[in-house]
């Protein structure tokens, strides 16, 4: 197999892939026994025409299979040759077929090559998560008013399933606690993340903004739906909400591609979990400024 690679820009590759010799011939001759077998000539049993015959009468659909079967397997041959990580099919042209030989022309959507450095070390300001006094009676204030009661004591955290006042208290500080937590996790995670997108410059497949984009568009379209706004009026949105939704489903694949370099400078396998190992690896490794 030979192939020529030409760097259409960033992220597009136009290949021309040429295939010679006993593979062409091979598969041929693989898919004449095989219509040879099932074929129906006017004077012949079924599997017993000539080959000759078979082959001038059922040429176009000879031609067919070996085309159906050749292409893909020598296009995916070229691409692994070439390590590209793939984005979407390939538009495929100039298809050339002889007994011998087949050619044609691949142009491919990869994805970028993202160089990024000094992502381990990445400056965090975090704040100790405190939950006031003022917090805990505000919940409390606000049960108490639900509930209907004229007093915070023992008889409300009886109601609540709770042996004392002091009790539920602890339980409310607890979950104000994680609440604030889980906040401040997620702040720092998005400041970790903006940190990175704003080190690396990125020419990003317009394959998959698009495809972000459309499922971006397709729950805010959902979102709109459950809340009753009618059919009509979602259709009248749409063209809005696409040039609102666009630069979010731009950074959200800037952040993939970063995300994914860093996996593979790491060995963390590309799989569904991928983005949260890398998250947890750069915290690990984050410089923490407490506060």
């Amino acid at each position: 197999m030979k192939t020529v690679v030409k760097k259409l820009d960033d992220t597009r590759r136009e290949i021309m892939i040429r295939l010679e010799g006993d593979t062409v011939k091979n598969k041929f001759e693989e898919v004449f026994e095989r219509i040879s077998k099932e074929a129906k000539v006017p004077g012949f049993r079924p599997g017993h025409a000539p080959r000759d015959i078979v082959e001038k009468n059922f040429s176009s659909r000879a031609n067919q299979m070996v085309l159906e079967e050749l292409v893909p397997d020598t296009y995916h041959q070229a691409v692994t040759k070439e390590g590209w990580d793939v984005l979407e099919s390939p538009q495929i042209s100039e298809v050339s077929l002889q007994k011998d030989a087949l050619s044609f022309k691949a142009v491919v959507e990869i994805a970028p090559e993202v160089e990024i450095k000094d992502y381990k070390g990445i400056r965090v300001d975090y704040k100790k998560t405190v939950v006031t006094d003022e917090e805990v009676q505000r919940s409390l204030d606000s049960l108490k008013e639900s509930r209907k009661l004229s007093a915070l004591d023992d008889e409300l955290a009886h109601k609540l399933g709770y042996p004392t006042l002091d009790e539920l208290k602890a339980v409310i500080r607890g979950q104000h606690f994680i609440q604030k937590a889980s906040a401040q996790q997620k702040k720092i995670e998005s400041q970790i993340i903006d940190t990175l997108v704003d080190k690396v410059d990125i020419k990003l497949p317009q394959s998959l903004v698009q495809r972000q984009l459309e499922e971006l568009l397709r729950q805010a379209k959902l979102d709109l739906a459950l809340q009753g706004v009618p059919r009509e009026k979602i259709q009248e949105q749409e063209k809005a909400m696409q040039e609102k939704l666009l630069p979010q489903a731009k950074k959200q694949v800037k952040v993939y591609l970063v995300l994914s370099a860093i996996a593979k400078k790491e060995n963390i396998p590309l799989q569904e979990q991928m983005s949260q190992q890398v998250l947890e690896l750069l915290l690990k490794e984050a410089d923490w400024h407490v506060s």
